[in-house]
């Protein structure tokens, strides 16, 4: 049964080259989806390609995008680009990847301090210092090179974790350079795009820092609550549950007038900017006790989460897609070639550094990946809120694609050539650890 899909995508392909022969939209543009989709279906009938049917989703989606990008622009009068929407759908992406995240993995900072320094040194200079010298050698126009210097900015994903444990090196060292590059991103994302990038494009600082909070901290941290309840004693619970109950009635008096009262109250912008943070807190808290609450009831909720990231990823990719259909037509090979160069200096130079200063080969493995990856999802969110999607967001949706490529055919390879290194610990290990 597996093998339909594959056939369904051959016959698709045929219509394609025929509509294509006789210069025929109408039949090449649907036979061009259609193969796209069944292949997508078809990928786990083929063993070697089975860890690339993510991918395959998201050119799916590139392709869709840009044979129909009046679909995915506006459903009737709705925008899709609404801007609440880009909020709330980026938010459900990071939920989902919090979800795979536990407070128990900051616990490993403790030792793997080196190894986090050198991570998040590599992450923060590299990156976005290789994203700036693409943009001089290649001469993009100044939102799109902007948005290079920006997915060069983010934090790395949880993707990087997949890899590392694909890879079998250090999971736990990881896992802590993810999280505390995301906990560093308020702060070091918006300062390194000022800098790189405030010629390009006009950075509001605060703005961009209040808006990451929203974007990455406000979710995981609604993620976190639910990690915590799931061990917390009855007390504890108690109190959360106490918590939340007096969040929700907050969060109620603001949709009632609060809000307003805080508008004309507040002298300065940016003290109503933390009070909208500390409501987006508040909202996190009641998100993850009621997800808590329907979680206990429901196990296998947990595991599906990240599958609705991935969906929230591939929506991303279309809606970019479609508003940067035409910047890409003209600057779609440079970008995927910048996408390349890009991310292998990150494996390359995350690597060498890290051996540079000392660390065992499977950490230098694990910073490779880490600094190699970044958070696609929160570049285009980033970009969404600015009202720049086909643009800044461009990058995000071309780089993205690549590095899940990229990342898993050097996960499988290192997989295969493992080191013996008694000094790094194993996924093995750190579920162990963590079930105690």
């Amino acid at each position: 049964m597996n093998k339909i899909p594959l056939i369904i995508s051959a016959l698709a392909l045929a219509l394609l080259l025929a509509g294509l022969f006789l210069q025929n939209a109408s039949l090449w543009q649907p036979a061009a989806v259609m193969a796209a989709i069944s292949f997508a279906l078809g990928m786990k009938a083929i063993p070697a390609l089975k860890t690339y049917q993510y991918t395959a989703w998201i050119i799916v989606a590139v392709i869709a995008g840009m044979i129909y990008p009046a679909a995915f622009s506006h459903w009737g009068s709705f925008d899709l680009r609404n801007k609440w929407l880009i909020l709330l759908i980026i938010q459900l992406v990071m939920f989902g990847m919090g979800i795979q995240m536990s407070i128990r993995d900051f616990s490993g900072l403790a030792t793997t301090g080196k190894g986090v320094a050198i991570g998040l040194f590599c992450h923060f200079s590299v990156m976005p210092l290789m994203g700036l010298l693409l943009t001089k050698v290649f001469k993009f126009e100044p939102e799109i090179a902007a948005g290079i210097i920006l997915i060069g900015s983010c934090s790395s994903g949880l993707a990087s974790n997949v890899m590392v444990y694909l890879a079998k090196a250090n999971l736990v060292l990881s896992v802590v350079v993810t999280a505390m590059a995301t906990l560093a991103a308020p702060f070091l994302t918006p300062l390194l795009l000022k800098l790189l990038a405030g010629t390009l494009i006009e950075i509001k600082f605060v703005n961009m820092m209040m808006e990451i909070i929203k974007i990455v901290i406000v979710p995981i941290f609604a993620a976190l609550v639910h990690d915590y309840l799931k061990t917390a004693s009855t007390t504890s619970r108690r109190m959360a549950f106490l918590l939340a109950g007096l969040a929700t009635g907050w969060l109620v008096a603001l949709g009632f007038g609060l809000w307003s009262f805080f508008e004309t109250l507040l002298p300065s912008p940016e003290l109503l900017q933390f009070m909208e943070i500390f409501s987006f807190l508040l909202a996190a808290l009641v998100v993850g006790v009621i997800y808590h609450q329907v979680a206990t009831s429901n196990p296998k909720l947990d595991a599906l989460m990240p599958y609705l990231s991935m969906f929230g990823i591939i929506y991303f990719t279309a809606v970019t897609t479609a508003a940067g259909r035409d910047n890409l037509l003209n600057v779609g090979l440079l970008l995927f070639i910048s996408s390349v160069i890009h991310n292998a200096a990150g494996y390359f130079f995350g690597y060498w550094f890290s051996r540079l200063f000392g660390l065992d080969k499977n950490s230098a493995r694990t910073v490779a990946f880490e600094v190699g990856l970044q958070n696609g999802g929160m570049a285009s969110g980033l970009a969404g809120s600015m009202g720049k999607l086909g643009t800044v967001g461009l990058p995000a949706a071309v780089f993205s694609p690549w590095m899940n490529i990229s990342g898993s055919i050097l996960a499988n390879y290192w997989r295969r050539r493992p080191v013996s290194d008694t000094s790094t610990s194993t996924y093995e290990e750190k579920v162990t650890t963590s079930a105690h």
